[in-house]
Formats: C-alpha cells, structure tokens, sequence
C-alpha cells in the first residue's frame, strides 16, 4: 500500500467515526404553542420554526427546530398534550402559550397554574426552557390586562427559566406584519419575530450545551 493510499484509507475511517459525533451535535428544539408557532395562514418556510431555523443555520448553529403548535390551543390544551409532544426527544423547549387564554378571557390565574404545570412536565425531562411571554389585549380592560401580563414574569422568576418578554413584539397591531385578521402575523412579521428573539434562543442554545456536558461528565 503507498503512503497516499494508506492516507486516504486512514481519514475516510477517520470521517466514518467522526459521523456519529457530528450527529450528536446537532440539537432539537422544539417551539411548543398555538397558531402563533404552527403557522396560521402561512406556507411552508414561512412559519415561525421554519424561519428560526434557518436563522439559527445560517449563523453556523446545527438545530432543528420542532414545529409543536396546534392553532387554537390554550395553556390547558397544551398540557393535555405535552407527552404526546415529548416523543420527539427534544434537547430544549420554546414555550409559546397564552394568547388564546387572553382572546377567551380566560382566567389568568388558571393560565398560570397551567403553565407552571408545563414547565415542570419539562423540567422532569432535563429540559432547558426559554418562556416566550404574551401580553393582552388592551381592549380586555385594565384589570385583566394588568393580572395577565403579569404572569410571565412571575413564572420566569419562579421555574429560573430563560424569559422573552413579549412573542410578539414589534410585530403586535402593525398592520403590515400581520394577516387580514390582524391576529396572525404574516411572513414578514415572523422573521420580526425571529430576529428579535434569536438572541434568547443562542442563550438557550448554550444552556443546552452547557446542561449536556454536565450530564456527560456526571456519567463518566
């Protein structure tokens, strides 16, 4: 065998054990909420996870992002679901839920209670969390609007979990960003979205990092 040979033959074995680590590298992360993260309205590639990820990839990042929205869910639909969900395996959560509660005028103490549930169904899982925060209606009236916007910060505090204040930022009421319905955003509004909020999700990037190394040192 000639040198080149033996060099060629050694670094595609090289390449053939490096596979498996490359595979393991790339994450999971699963948006979990309603309309908002499914994609009302909008064309493949033009959802929220589409566009995250392709964010997140053309900044050098190896993630998947999982589509889990169901339109129409509230915080309690969500839980109802949530290990139906967790088959997916996924490495870490963005939790998008409430919008609904505050279009029924739901109770926002039940909201809490539910999500509160949610984060600890994935903590149980070893989940890192980024809390994707709503804000309601203002037409909903100041006392409602006042109790509901306060709930997530409070669960933040509470669970220690990564917060991003409001999903909907610049994005909320502005006509030229949203549908017809001027509830859902359209493909402008969610890369708005995704620009704004990708600094939080490179922060939950590295916590998950961060979590898996410990884990593997913890085994070893």
């Amino acid at each position: 065998m000639t040198k080149t040979t033996f060099l060629t033959a050694f670094l595609s074995i090289a390449v053939l054990f490096a596979m498996p680590a490359l595979a393991e590298d790339r994450l999971k992360l699963m948006a979990y909420g309603d309309s908002l993260v499914h994609g009302y309205g909008l064309s493949d590639g033009e959802t929220f996870p589409d566009q995250l990820e392709t964010a997140l990839q053309e900044k050098g990042y190896q993630a998947d992002v999982l589509n889990a929205g169901n339109s129409g869910d509230t915080s309690r639909a969500g839980l109802s679901r949530v290990d139906w969900a967790l088959a997916d395996n996924p490495d870490a959560v963005i939790l998008v839920l409430g919008a609904n509660d505050a279009l029924r005028g739901l109770e926002p103490d039940a909201m809490e209670e539910n999500l509160s549930e949610l984060i600890d169904r994935f903590r149980q899982e070893d989940l890192p969390i980024l809390l994707a925060g709503m804000m309601a209606p203002r037409n909903m009236g100041p006392n409602y609007t006042e109790e509901f916007d306060a709930v997530f910060p409070r669960l933040a505090e509470k669970h220690d979990v990564l917060f991003y204040p409001f999903f909907l930022k610049d994005v909320a009421a502005e006509r030229d960003l949203n549908q017809d319905d001027g509830i859902h955003p359209n493909a402008e509004g969610v890369s708005v979205i995704v620009e704004n909020i990708l600094p939080k999700v490179e922060e939950l990037i590295e916590e998950t990092r961060g979590s898996s190394a410990n884990q593997d040192e913890s085994a070893s």
